[in-house]
């Protein structure tokens, strides 16, 4: 919406508690919705948003979700990280740190694309299906210090003394090698959002269906599916699935 558009918008949503949403937002406003009630009924007090690139999903949780917590954004991106730390720069809450996370902690080479929300420490794939191959191509590469789940939690757990975290994952085809990072520690968090590969566009990334059994063989249950790549219709090349921990599941119904 254009900015003239947004605030009236943004006036009768305050007046007749309503949302005001282009039809391509419908699904923005599903995953808003869900995530509202999730960090709710399950009080997140902490968000490990690995992949944050600009500080999207941050910026929704707060404007959209309402969450207030802390939440520790992760970019590798030097320059995108430096804009990052700009813009968290007013919310003392909201902490960013230069880094990359996978399965194992040590030193990788990144791979940034033309479109920076498609850079990853995988290789472009494009042989199932082609409309990114003008974004998602590289453009250079950068080495890097990669840590792992585990070891962040670590690191932050007395900073930040959280009880029910709940980690987000955008790495551009590394999702399941980054939740295989937490080892044990994946246990602690009441949930989790990844993205699931339904078209392979990186090589070497998990089919979707492997991914979800492999989250539900460590405990977790489907929450939610989240539509993402919106304008590829009839496609589906990507999902998002917010997952829960079964015991929680189970408590709660």
């Amino acid at each position: 919406m254009s900015s003239i558009k947004r605030k009236a918008a943004n006036v009768v949503e305050k007046l007749f508690g309503v949302r005001i949403v282009y039809p391509k937002q419908i699904s923005l406003l599903f995953e808003q919705e869900h995530l509202k009630q999730f960090f709710s009924r399950f009080a997140v007090d902490c968000v490990f948003d690995v992949g944050a690139n600009a500080g999207q999903y941050a910026v929704m949780l707060r404007r959209r979700v309402g969450y207030k917590g802390p939440i520790v954004s992760f970019e590798p991106v030097p320059e995108i990280a430096a804009r990052l730390r700009a813009r968290a720069a007013n919310d003392p809450a909201w902490h960013v740190v230069e880094l990359a996370l996978d399965q194992d902690a040590g030193e990788r080479i990144f791979n940034v694309m033309a479109d920076s929300e498609f850079s990853s420490l995988k290789e472009p794939c494009h042989n199932e299906i082609k409309i990114f191959e003008d974004k998602n191509k590289v453009i250079r590469s950068i080495p890097l210090k990669v840590s792992t789940v585990a070891l962040e939690v670590e690191n932050w757990a007395n900073k930040l003394s959280f009880k029910r975290p709940f980690l987000k994952v955008d790495t551009q085809g590394s999702d399941l090698d980054v939740i295989r990072g937490a080892g044990d520690i994946l246990k602690m968090f009441v949930g989790f959002q990844a993205e699931l590969a339904v078209k392979n566009i990186y090589a070497d990334t998990e089919a979707f269906d492997r991914a979800i059994a492999y989250y539900r063989s460590n405990g977790f249950e489907l929450s939610a599916f989240v539509p993402n790549n919106e304008g590829h219709f009839p496609r589906l090349v990507e999902t998002d699935c917010i997952m829960l921990r079964s015991d929680l599941l189970t408590n709660s119904v």
